[in-house]
């Protein structure tokens, strides 16, 4: 099913290609990355098959390749992008010795920091000393299927971790992490995706300093990926619920601490039960990636449907446009209940 999705990205994104306008060159840029990034994905799998162990590499870098190919500028930005989680790792090492509170708010405050602060001007300072950029392409060129998957693709990859330590701070035992926690979860599951959309959209420039210009696919993906993160966390909190007390016991009688414990023993086993709901989230919102319309946003449903029927050039083509994209979501999610069956089957390790 991986070939086959593929397969249907690339058939996709020449389909689409059609629609440009010629003389468009951002947006063609938009284009020329996601056929770059197919054919990397393409030969990446042929690789998986021979050699495995070799797609570590990609996995890290391709967060900030994507994103450079994407919205293009500069390309140090995403690298001090992606220095921020080595910088927030190395913050967690040494916060080691004031104990787990300590490390898990260095994790995560470090890096924002650097983020907010310091990301920018190093960008720059490297772009000066080599400067290498392509062309800027900006939000209003995406649309349709590319913005479906960017959105999809992101809010998977950044809810996932999320969610974990979520779930493990509804788990804890300190009061303030248990309670920030809940109180995350249960107001995001209780509000709607399309109002924390509205507010990434409207309300949360009105919390930005003035003349600040965050970009409205990335407040969409924030926004997607805490939405999903909340609804995992629970997910991941019934894994490790299933958990007999006798894997904690084992845990300590083997003398390791929390975090060693959690990576090792816990949580490999807590994901294992914890798949079919994990991969169902993702599901859900991949498909909620069409909701964007309603931020002016082109999604694949609504907005590439409505440029088509309103061409001259697909006049009397009514039914055709939504029989596709339908067709193009049931692959996409077919492919990704596919996978997670055979995960369950890989890592099925009990005894009949």
């Amino acid at each position: 099913m991986g070939v086959v999705s593929l397969v249907v990205l690339a058939f996709v994104t020449v389909a689409e290609f059609r629609l440009i306008d010629p003389a468009d060159a951002a947006a063609h840029s938009i284009w020329a990355a996601i056929l770059t990034v197919t054919l990397v994905l393409a030969v990446l799998w042929a690789v998986h098959i021979f050699a495995p162990s070799k797609l570590i590499w990609f996995t890290a870098i391709y967060p900030g390749l994507g994103f450079w190919l994407l919205w293009g500028g500069s390309v140090w930005l995403p690298v001090v992008a992606l220095a921020g989680f080595v910088i927030g790792w190395l913050a967690f090492r040494a916060a080691q010795p004031f104990g787990g509170p300590a490390q898990l708010v260095a994790m995560l405050l470090v890096p924002v920091l650097w983020w907010i602060y310091g990301a920018g001007v190093a960008a720059d300072v490297l772009n000066r000393i080599i400067p290498f950029s392509i062309e800027a392409v900006g939000s209003d060129k995406f649309g349709g299927f590319v913005l479906a998957i960017t959105i999809g693709v992101a809010g998977i990859a950044l809810s996932l971790p999320f969610g974990i330590v979520l779930a493990l701070g509804r788990q804890s035992n300190m009061f303030l992490v248990k309670a920030l926690s809940v109180c995350f979860i249960e107001f995001i599951r209780g509000v709607p995706l399309i109002t924390l959309l509205f507010t990434a959209s409207l309300l949360l420039n009105y919390f930005l300093p003035p003349g600040t210009n965050f970009d409205i696919i990335l407040r969409v993906i924030i926004m997607v990926t805490l939405f999903a993160a909340a609804y995992i966390a629970e997910v991941i909190r019934g894994g490790l619920a299933a958990l007999p007390r006798g894997q904690y016991e084992a845990a300590d009688a083997l003398g390791l601490d929390y975090w060693k414990a959690q990576r090792l023993i816990i949580l490999p086993q807590a994901l294992k039960i914890s798949i079919p709901g994990i991969v169902s989230t993702f599901i859900g919102m991949f498909k909620d990636t069409t909701l964007v319309v309603f931020v002016g946003l082109l999604d694949p449903l609504k907005g590439i449907t409505d440029i088509v029927r309103a061409s001259t050039d697909w006049k009397g083509i009514y039914w055709e446009p939504y029989i596709f994209v339908a067709a193009i979501f049931f692959i996409f999610n077919f492919s990704m209940s596919r996978y997670a069956m055979y995960l369950e089957r890989k890592l099925k390790t009990d005894h009949r």
